[in-house]
């Protein structure tokens, strides 16, 4: 496990990622990444997938729209 640090970035904090970290992801400076937050708190960070944030937009439609339904169905 690596340890990062912290830094003041303007008004913003921010990390640096070390280069093996954007080349495991196959990212580089410019491109976007999804943040995932976890239930046990960790946040999660993955490469940006045109496809996946339509499914995830589709997805946040669907359960505002049905959120009463989906929560009948979650207590059964």
């Amino acid at each position: 496990m690596d340890t990062l640090k912290l830094r003041e970035i303007g008004n913003s904090v921010g990390v640096t990622l070390p280069k093996e970290y954007l080349k495991h992801m196959d990212v580089e400076a410019g491109d976007e990444v999804f943040v995932t937050k976890e239930s046990d708190g960790r946040l999660v960070l993955s490469p940006y997938d045109k496809n996946f944030a339509a499914t995830m937009e589709a997805y946040r439609r669907v359960k505002r729209r049905y959120r009463n339904a989906l929560k009948e169905l979650a207590d059964r």
